[in-house]
């Protein structure tokens, strides 16, 4: 299918397929099988919301070699997870809000698993059978509460701290993909997925052995070494090799 975005024209939510920019409206279950149009919808009026409705979010830390290596951390044994809330998310163009001003928020740049079935308890060898496609995140945190506490989901649940999309791409391999950060067109991550310590199959058929994952559901994969505060004005955004840029500001 390759990338299938999720939009809103007046009061209609639709996906479709984009294609050199143009939209070709999906009709069908977007897990399944969907037929598309064969003429583009026009794109005047139309507004791009996050790609996908997750059930949840689940978030890695501490997945990047370079990235451990810069916080002067042992490498995990196993996958660091938590959940971030779903109201978190912010759609392509948005705006991220800092709520407290006088703590420091970061940004983080991440390559997302996006799941396309039911699954639960599955092997490596067949975890990727379950992979809709990849997304770019931002996993923004707020620095001052996560150091103050040993629980992370509320330093990173506040409202638009999940910027995700635009499209999930459906046919991309990621074991070699570059991913870089721009702030305010300034490079400040410049990684590659090869420096993943758990690899995308490996993340789904972990979390899938403690807990159902359902389509749509979303895994934040880790953020690479370089991660830095945000302020208001800033324009931030996430380039991953074969994805369409994330791009939002901050309020």
């Amino acid at each position: 299918m390759a990338a299938i975005g999720r939009f809103q024209k007046d009061k209609e939510i639709f996906h479709a397929k984009v294609v050199d920019g143009e939209l070709f409206r999906l009709h069908g279950d977007v897990f399944g099988a969907p037929s598309f149009d064969r003429k583009a919808t026009p794109r005047k009026g139309v507004k791009t919301l996050v790609p996908v409705v997750p059930s949840k979010i689940i978030a890695v830390g501490i997945n990047y070699l370079d990235h451990a290596r810069e916080m002067g951390r042992e490498l995990p044994k196993e996958p660091l997870i938590w959940f971030k809330a779903t109201t978190s998310l912010l759609a392509d163009g948005g705006r991220i809000e800092i709520p407290f001003r006088e703590h420091r928020t970061d940004f983080e740049a991440e390559l997302v698993i996006v799941i396309g079935r039911k699954i639960r308890n599955v092997s490596p060898t067949t975890a990727a059978r379950y992979i809709f496609g990849y997304t770019a995140a931002q996993d923004i945190s707020d620095r001052t509460i996560q150091k103050g506490e040993s629980q992370w989901a509320r330093a990173k649940s506040f409202d638009t701290f999940t910027p995700l999309g635009p499209y999930v791409e459906t046919k991309i391999d990621p074991s070699e993909l570059n991913i870089q950060q721009f702030q305010n067109g300034q490079l400040r991550q410049n990684s590659n997925t090869q420096q993943l310590i758990f690899k995308p199959a490996e993340l789904v058929s972990f979390i899938s052995t403690n807990m159902t994952l359902l389509p749509g559901d979303v895994i934040l994969t880790g953020t690479p070494s370089g991660v830095g505060p945000i302020q208001s004005a800033d324009k931030l955004e996430v380039r991953i090799q074969g994805l369409a840029p994330l791009v939002n500001t901050v309020k």
